[in-house]
């Protein structure tokens, strides 16, 4: 199947998901909270310990890789791009689990469709500016709950969770999401992020319980 008709296949399944107010979290599992998590009101800050905000002039989202049409964003292209909300659960690895997380940002679809991987792109390498890095399928950022959010509860992002812009992949722990993001790139193979370099997993599953190789 090409990735043109993946997504197409991927959109038209969630569709008949809402229509039968079934989300994709309700599919995977009845009960929500994953195996040897626990469930939290707030919403503990990891980093490395440095927040680079720059000031919203001077920001830029680099989109390269194997892609046919590379893209160097500005804030101002970035906000211009369709904008999403969606409410995901949010699990990280250090055990602690956070539900109904309200998102609002640029589905990762459509910077998809507007830098067209190529048919040899088989996986994303995420960069940002703390010298964070993290690695992902492709596949696995098709889904429709995907963001590059720029907003929580209504607000835009502060700087202890990774403003202005940050991925968020609700159906992985939540180190695949890298905060202070500065580029996007498409890869034929896969390369090893910061946490994976440090002895993470590569897949990073909740429901398995997938958090160290």
């Amino acid at each position: 199947m090409s990735k043109e008709r993946y997504i197409q296949a991927k959109q038209r399944w969630a569709e008949k998901q809402r229509a039968a107010g079934v989300t994709a979290r309700q599919v995977r599992s009845e009960d929500r909270l994953p195996p040897g998590q626990k469930l939290t009101d707030g919403f503990p800050v990891l980093d490395l310990g440095i927040q680079p905000v720059p000031p919203l002039d001077q920001w830029s989202l680099e989109i390269n890789g194997l892609v046919e049409a590379p893209r160097t964003l500005s804030w101002a292209d970035f906000l211009a791009l369709p904008q999403v909300d969606d409410v995901s659960d949010y699990h990280c690895v250090t055990t602690w689990s956070k539900f109904d997380c309200a998102w609002r940002g640029v589905s990762f679809l459509s910077l998809y469709e507007l830098v067209r991987p190529t048919a040899a792109a088989a996986f994303v390498y995420f960069t940002s500016r703390d010298g964070y890095s993290t690695n992902v399928p492709l596949e696995k950022c098709l889904d429709d709950d995907v963001l590059i959010a720029t907003h929580f509860d209504g607000k835009p992002l502060t700087p202890e969770h990774g403003a202005p812009a940050r991925v968020i992949i609700p159906k992985l722990y939540a180190w695949k999401g890298a905060k202070f993001l500065s580029g996007i790139e498409f890869l034929a193979e896969d390369r090893l992020g910061f946490w994976e370099l440090r002895g993470y997993s590569n897949g990073g599953d909740p429901w398995t319980e997938d958090r160290y190789a």
